[in-house]
């Protein structure tokens, strides 16, 4: 026996609950499926010192924002958790906690069947809300490594504490990886950082945060239909930042500074070495020029909107040094490998026709091709600032 309702949300983090809050909001009657808890990844897959990207004041959700003392500070990964849990309660969001879906059916009669461990439902619309951070993407060279070597992927990291002896290995300096192998370095461990397209960005810029900016010039607006390659644009790396208190820059540079050292791309793992690509000196030098040109966009605005007065001087970083990295490292060194390399679709519920020969979901902002069927939460889905809790809400309201 199913349950007839109008709209089933899959997901019951930012983006399922600002789509929950939309349609609540239009009487439009729903269910939210959730596998875990509310906000499950914020409390079970984030490591300890994990801490908000964006500035707290940035927190924004359809009818619902931060309302705290540090509206510059960056919110710890718990208390985003107790954020969304306190946004989806605002409104009596009617999530199904524990329900994992099973499968998401189109029918020929224009209803979509969804089968799930808590009861099966038919709906004239389904939107998939899970985000793009569940299931880790590990390289095939993994199986290559030793087994007396640890490895973990970033969503498995929690400290220091839980790695043992030896060099370890980071692959992947995006968002995680950066602030892991920082962390790590901190604690006192030896790190090597294999590092391959990434992007660089100061915490804060004249006097203001990096998101400050980029939300006044309108880089976080700029939208799916606008980009030159919007395939392209949806593969761009997390940004190099992290919330701290102290408002750090946390790019290359600050990470020699730290003791990391840094090596091209993974490229092979063999009997005794793990070797790494010549690449990093592109990859720096794409990465610095790259800045470049966001921060002269920023001092153009300053220039044309008579702003010198109310922000500090162009304080732009230097470039960043060019390590003279290593090719390879000896297996007999190395005690660990954290995987930072990103996620792999995850929608194993889906019927064959709506996933990419890679398992991404078929969309159009967000409008899959099934009538009734959309997607949201996901990087660059309809704006720059998609995959941020500032820019999902947004998304929401439009579809």
């Amino acid at each position: 026996m199913s349950t007839s309702i109008t709209t089933v949300v899959i997901g019951a983090g930012q983006a399922g609950l600002a789509m929950s809050r939309c349609l609540t909001d239009r009487s439009i009657d729903h269910v939210v499926l959730e596998r875990g808890s509310v906000a499950n990844s914020w409390r079970t897959e984030r490591w300890d010192s994990l801490r908000l990207l964006t500035p707290n004041w940035m927190t924004r959700l359809p009818g619902h924002r931060y309302g705290g003392t540090d509206p510059d500070g960056y919110m710890t990964a718990g208390e985003t958790a107790d954020f969304l849990t306190g946004y989806g309660t605002s409104f009596d969001a009617p999530v199904l906690t524990e329900a994992a879906v099973d499968s998401v059916t189109p029918r020929g009669d224009g209803r979509i069947a969804v089968a799930s461990t808590v009861g099966h439902f038919t709906a004239r619309s389904v939107v998939l809300a899970t985000g793009a951070c569940s299931k880790p993407r590990i390289p095939a060279m993994a199986n290559l490594l030793p087994g007396n070597v640890q490895q973990l992927p970033a969503i498995g990291y929690r400290n220091p504490g839980q790695i043992g002896p030896g060099r370890i290995l980071v692959v992947g300096a995006s968002a995680s990886g950066a602030q892991i192998a920082d962390e790590l370095a901190a604690a006192g461990r030896d790190v090597t950082l294999a590092c391959g397209h990434h992007v660089r960005l100061p915490r804060t810029y004249r006097g203001r945060d990096i998101h400050w900016w980029m939300d006044r010039i309108g880089v976080l607006d700029e939208r799916y239909d606008e980009v030159e390659d919007i395939v392209k644009a949806r593969r761009t790396p997390s940004l190099q930042l992290v919330g701290s208190p102290e408002k750090r820059t946390i790019d290359l540079g600050a990470l020699m500074s730290r003791g990391v050292q840094p090596v091209g791309r993974l490229a092979a793992v063999t009997d005794s070495r793990v070797q790494f690509s010549g690449s990093l000196a592109n990859a720096i030098t794409s990465a610095d020029l790259k800045l470049g040109r966001l921060l002269d966009r920023i001092d153009h605005h300053v220039s044309a909107n008579g702003m010198e007065s109310i922000v500090g001087e162009a304080d732009r970083p230097g470039p960043t040094p060019q390590p003279d990295a290593a090719l390879d490292l000896s297996l007999a060194d190395l005690g660990a490998v954290i995987w930072a390399t990103g996620f792999a679709p995850n929608h194993p519920y889906l019927p064959t026709e709506l996933v990419d020969r890679k398992g991404a979901v078929i969309h159009d902002g967000g409008v899959m091709p099934t009538p009734g069927m959309y997607l949201l939460g996901m990087p660059f889905l309809r704006r720059r600032k998609s995959a941020f809790i500032d820019g999902v809400g947004a998304d929401a309201v439009e579809l």
